[in-house]
């Protein structure tokens, strides 16, 4: 599929106000923090999308933009200390691995992604704290809000990236405020996580992806500014 094929397929997905049928292929993207620039955007294809839930599938050696430093050094190669406050550019790179299954509900400051081990072996959900996605004709908008949650298939639960959590507000990245917000988010997520409830218990780590499906093209205005969104 070339391109332009694959923008217009995202166009065709609907207006921000109607759901996407299952196969379509949209863009689901993060903001810069502190920002409006546009610097991850993953191409993926809508397993589910109604009132409760947005379910998509990221796939292997999926084309994607990803932030780097300015000079090409991968993001996680730079000191914490440095990490944020050194400029940054974004190059295309390729989703290697098993895939990730990516669940969203309306609403709600995190989503949470299911990742396998080869042969569909169930590695663990990672819940990754974000803004709400706002939602928009070709895909949704977020923004990465650095403290994360993994959870194991015993149903036990670790914090991640505390560390950078703390050195985005160091550096300015997340104001008190904001970085309130997100621990209350995130003791919410744990709760959830206690609680067992959707979409831990609604048996998605049992899911497989249409074999038929094709992986999406990353379009080559993979950055462009809605001209309307819908919360």
């Amino acid at each position: 599929m070339a391109d332009g094929e694959a923008v217009s397929a995202a166009e065709r997905a609907g207006p921000p106000a109607d759901f996407w049928a299952p196969g379509s292929h949209i863009l689901w993207r993060y903001r810069q923090n502190g920002g409006a620039r546009i610097h991850i955007a993953r191409p993926v294809t809508v397993v589910r999308d109604d009132p409760e839930l947005l379910a998509v599938w990221l796939a292997p050696g999926t084309e994607c933009v990803l932030p780097v430093l300015a000079d090409g050094t991968p993001v996680h190669q730079e000191p914490l200390e440095s990490r944020y406050t050194k400029p940054r550019t974004v190059r295309r790179g390729r989703w290697f691995g098993t895939g990730v299954l990516k669940l969203a509900r309306p609403g709600e400051p995190w989503s949470v992604w299911l990742f396998w081990e080869p042969g569909w072996r169930f590695k663990n959900w990672y819940v990754n704290l974000e803004e709400p996605l706002t939602r928009w004709a070709g895909g949704v908008d977020s923004e990465d809000h650095f403290l994360d949650l993994t959870v194991q298939p015993d149903r036990s639960w670790l914090w991640r990236d505390e560390d950078e959590f703390a050195q985005a507000q160091r550096d300015g990245l997340m104001s008190p405020e904001l970085a309130g917000r997100v621990r209350r988010a995130g003791r919410a997520a744990v709760e959830a996580v206690r609680a067992w409830g959707p979409p831990f218990s609604d048996g998605w780590q049992d899911w497989r992806p249409d074999p038929s499906w094709q992986v999406p093209s990353l379009p080559t205005d993979w950055d462009r500014t809605p001209a309307r969104v819908s919360s």
